[in-house]
């Protein structure tokens, strides 16, 4: 793992989560279900948490999602499905959450945005729902996002700043104001009740380099665990790339403790991508590790046969397939290396970096694929059947490598 120093933080129990203070940095997502359809909650709330989702926001904007959210639990502990499971709150939370004790029981944390708990009667709703986190021993998120800021709190910064001799940019009266925002939120709750180490801080904004300001500058302000992300990231290898670059600055410097990739996904697509690409950040900069990494060469004139792209999307699918039944038989298996390399250039050399590796032979080289295992030459593989074999060279190896006692030796049922 990488050796970053971790900014120091207050630890808080989400469920049975540990969010800061050191813990591993937490990966989360957000079902986008209609929550008063419990058995379609339910499934998504299950399929993201064996993605990798170690918490599962849902929205609760109505008597019908509130109503179904003790529903919602009970179904998911029924199916051994441990996962946290988080309200997000908007508008009419403190009202929910005072008609619906169930609701706030079921739940393990509250989500609450600042800038949309009311108007004039803003502070006293935000503290009615503090009220209910302390009445159930609830942790919150006090979640600011620059779309929804408190308006008359920007409006009177704005006011403030033009009254000075070198006014600052409105962008620069925005940052303070979401940092103002996070800070004079996190003091009323505390000033109502709440435990420090029930609170848990985000300022989140759509651009990158806004976003990695508004982290450096709210991680210097608070000890309060931070959860990270690039709100309304968008669709795709847009959001999946913005998504990565602010997370990757913020992450890079010790700042976060628990994050959101916020994709926006295609009509029908698997709500699971966020988790995927959020762990996949994580494990890039070898912050965490969640499953065997794949390292493949992108092509050239040197590799005219597709036959290397092609084992490598096979082994890398035997994998993610496989990592179920592996992370439970293999401990460790989750920091393998592996490499499907497809000409002579770089392969060996790529091959022996990793635990396993395969060098292909490229356009017009001698077409035998050598087999590298801990940096020294294992095999070499020629025929029709060189994927299925290097695939049965893995097995062995995982099991000799991470196998224990009881199952070392042994083909493990998939």
């Amino acid at each position: 793992m990488a050796k970053i120093e971790r900014r120091k933080s207050i630890q808080v129990m989400v469920g049975n989560v540990p969010v800061g203070g050191g813990a591993p940095i937490v990966v989360q997502s957000m079902t986008n279900t209609d929550t008063a359809d419990i058995d379609e909650t339910t499934d998504q709330i299950e399929h993201l948490f064996r993605a990798g989702s170690e918490l599962v926001r849902i929205t609760v904007n109505n008597d019908a999602a509130a109503k179904a959210v003790p529903y919602i639990k009970e179904k998911l502990l029924k199916r051994g499905v441990p996962v946290p499971v988080i309200g997000d709150f908007h508008y009419n939370g403190h009202k929910l959450l005072t008609k619906y004790p169930e609701m706030a029981k079921a739940l393990a944390k509250f989500r609450i945005n600042p800038g949309n708990t009311g108007t004039k009667t803003r502070d006293e709703n935000f503290a009615t729902i503090v009220e209910q986190a302390i009445k159930y021993d609830k942790p919150v998120r006090i979640g600011v996002n620059w779309g929804s800021l408190d308006q008359q709190l920007l409006a009177d910064r704005m006011d403030a700043n033009n009254e000075l001799p070198k006014p600052k940019s409105a962008k620069e009266v925005m940052l303070d104001t979401m940092v103002e925002s996070a800070k004079r939120s996190s003091k009323l709750a505390e000033d109502v009740g709440l435990a420090s180490n029930k609170i848990i801080i985000s300022c989140k904004m759509s651009g990158v380099q806004d976003v990695v300001t508004v982290y450096e500058r709210i991680a210097e302000a608070v000890d309060y665990p931070l959860h990270v992300g690039l709100t309304e990231a968008g669709m795709g290898m847009k959001g999946m790339v913005a998504s990565a670059s602010a997370l990757s600055v913020i992450l890079q410097q010790g700042i976060g403790d628990t994050i959101r990739v916020s994709l926006t996904p295609q009509p029908g697509a698997d709500r699971a991508l966020e988790v995927q690409v959020a762990q996949q950040i994580l494990q890039s900069l070898k912050i965490r590790s969640f499953i065997p990494q794949v390292t493949s060469c992108p092509g050239c004139g040197r590799t005219k046969s597709t036959y290397f792209q092609e084992l490598a999307e096979e082994i890398q699918d035997y994998i993610v397939e496989s990592m179920p039944v592996w992370r439970k038989a293999y401990p460790g298996v989750e920091e393998m290396d592996v490499a499907v390399m497809g000409c002579v250039v770089n392969g060996p050399g790529e091959s022996r970096a990793a635990n396993i590796g395969i060098s292909l032979p490229g356009t017009f080289e001698e077409p035998k694929a050598p087999v590298y295992i801990d940096g020294e030459h294992s095999t070499t593989l020629r025929g029709d059947h060189i994927g299925e074999e290097f695939r049965q060279i893995l097995d062995n190896y995982i099991q000799e490598r991470y196998g224990n006692k009881k199952n070392a030796g042994k083909t493990v049922e998939m």
